[in-house]
């Protein structure tokens, strides 16, 4: 907190030299007083400059509206009269404006999250209310999570009583950033966009502006960089570059930008660490991944995410692990465990080869790659750069031979997705069984915050460890048994995979739909993990589920994207 001035105390007049240096508001103390053309400005410490009272250094005192009239003690003890002007307040003299602090917005978003354990539903609205900046081209960036699952959104300038109906563009859920922009030309006017700045180096200062909690108006954190390597994106469950600055950031900072010394913006606040040992340790996303997504944006009129290399690597830090794979002194690189059956390099890349360089960077054992000066970073940043589409030149080395091979790149497939992207999710419901997707947001939703403690051993080794043999492969499960005479003995099967239906894989949700619609056999049998089944009678199931769809006040049985 700034001290409270005493009362009666005067305050200290700028000399002419502070007062160009700063640029103050269109109201501000020059504007109150003017002052003759000859008279100079007078240093408080200048045992020259002798006022005409006691010999105090010469200040300037502003008359009383009611006096219409104020004097100027010069050297000399003659007064000179100043020009008759109303006062103005303090306050309003001394606001110092910083353009990019201008561009620094209040979003206010009304949520509507989709309830996932009963998926004909949503759940009740809240608010939140986070921060944003402009950016050219009449659009303002802000967090993904500020505005997920958003009903409603809505921005408000800095020094405005206005609350602008905004429409979101993008919302790019690895990188944690939405895009959003407003169709009234009012908001635009008399705002200049913030201009983006090269990254950082460490040490350097950057301040965070932004509306956290603890107020309504603008706060200003600053503090310097302490650290630059990959993350983790808590939000978009991915691993991107990520600046780790000792300012503090609070609920209500995301979306806001961080600016350098110069009033550039160097990355958006998202996220902060908690814990009982750390203190001011916050994250931003920088300025390439920033770029990234705009670009993204630009080149294909929606975001379509950063492309991985789907592979998992092991280090080759062991000698003999580098020897017993035919690396000389002079080899160095990463081996390939395991590749993604659904990624095109699965049918170029094999098992054991040893990826030595990526786009002509060569790759050290531990998997970094030369960043700055001093610094290394892992090589994941060099796919990173990359966009979903473009090729890379990859080489490896196999069986002691030396093989290159021009990857296309593309994004990562799971088999237990991170995101819906803003989807409600699918369900499909037979005799009283309610199928659905395994997604993290559902067993965030079954199981709490800690359902990689709580949720079934099965789905979370399938969820860390499994890959998906197709892209439109799904992880389908009985979510809960809505009580009924036809479903009795099976009431207490709950999030249990479903793994056949009357003797076929299903493949996903859509799939199990559509052969349990077209079943014309006696009965409808399903194989679930841990050798259970369940059998049921096509007929009287298939007649039951209207009646527990009413019980219930179920309107449709099967999610809108299943019925198409």
């Amino acid at each position: 907190m700034g001290k409270t001035r005493k009362r009666g105390r005067k305050p200290k007049l700028a000399t002419e030299e502070e007062t160009a240096s700063q640029d103050y508001s269109t109201a501000s103390i020059n504007d109150a007083v003017s002052l003759p053309a000859t008279a100079e400005a007078v240093e408080p410490n200048d045992p020259d400059s002798q006022g005409c009272r006691r010999g105090r250094s010469k200040k300037i005192k502003v008359a009383s509206p009611e006096r219409r009239s104020s004097r100027l003690a010069d050297s000399n003890g003659d007064c000179a009269a100043v020009a008759e002007t109303p006062l103005i307040p303090k306050w309003e003299g001394t606001v110092k404006v910083v353009p990019s602090m201008d561009a620094v917005v209040k979003v206010f978003c009304v949520h509507t999250e989709p309830n996932f354990s009963l998926p004909w539903q949503r759940k009740r609205q809240y608010s939140s209310s986070s921060s944003g900046f402009i950016v050219g081209g009449r659009r303002v960036l802000t967090n993904a999570h500020s505005v997920e699952h958003h009903t409603q959104v809505k921005l408000k300038k800095r020094g405005s009583d206005t609350k602008y109906l905004a429409t979101v563009l993008a919302i790019g859920t690895e990188c944690d950033i939405a895009m959003l922009t407003v169709s009234n030309d009012e908001f635009w006017e008399g705002v200049s966009p913030v201009e983006f700045g090269d990254m950082p180096a460490l040490q350097d200062a950057v301040t965070v502006v932004g509306y956290p909690i603890g107020g309504d108006t603008i706060s200003v954190t600053s503090g310097v960089v302490s650290r630059m390597e990959i993350l983790s994106y808590v939000h978009g469950s991915t691993e991107l570059l990520g600046l780790q600055i000792d300012a503090a950031i609070n609920s209500g900072n995301s979306g806001g930008p961080a600016l350098n010394d110069k009033g550039k913006c160097v990355g958006i606040a998202f996220q902060s660490l908690k814990h009982e040992d750390v203190e001011n340790i916050g994250y931003v996303i920088p300025t390439p991944v920033i770029l990234h997504f705009i670009q993204d944006y630009e080149k294909n009129g929606a975001y379509t995410g950063f492309p991985i290399l789907g592979v998992e690597w092991q280090k080759m830090e062991n000698p003999d692990l580098r020897m017993s794979m035919g690396m000389g002194p002079d080899k160095k690189g990463v081996r390939i465990r395991r590749i993604e059956p659904t990624a095109p390099e699965s049918h170029v890349l094999k098992p054991s080869d040893i990826i030595l360089s990526f786009d002509g960077v060569n790759i050290a054992n531990d998997g970094t790659v030369p960043f700055r000066h001093g610094e290394r970073i892992g090589f994941s940043y060099l796919v990173s750069q990359k966009y979903t589409g473009d090729r890379a030149q990859v080489k490896v080395l196999r069986n002691s031979q030396i093989l290159e091979f021009n990857i296309k790149l593309s994004t990562h497939k799971r088999l237990v997705p991170a995101h819906i992207k803003g989807r409600p999710p699918s369900y499909y419901i037979i005799a009283g069984f309610v199928f659905t997707a395994v997604s993290v947001p559902y067993l965030r939703s079954e199981y709490g915050k800690d359902y990689e403690f709580d949720a079934p051993v099965k789905l979370l080794d399938k969820h860390l460890h499994s890959m998906a043999q197709s892209v439109d492969e799904q992880l389908v499960v009985v979510s809960q048994v809505l009580v009924s005479d036809i479903n009795i003995g099976y009431e207490e099967i709950v999030n249990t995979q479903v793994l056949a239906f009357n003797g076929k894989p299903v493949k996903n949700l859509q799939n199990l739909a559509t052969m349990v619609e077209s079943c014309d056999d006696e009965y409808l049998k399903f194989d679930l993990e841990y050798q259970q089944i369940v059998v049921l009678k096509t007929s009287t199931a298939k007649a039951a589920t209207l009646d527990i769809l009413t019980t219930h006040c179920i309107p449709s049985a099967m999610s809108e994207d299943l019925k198409s």
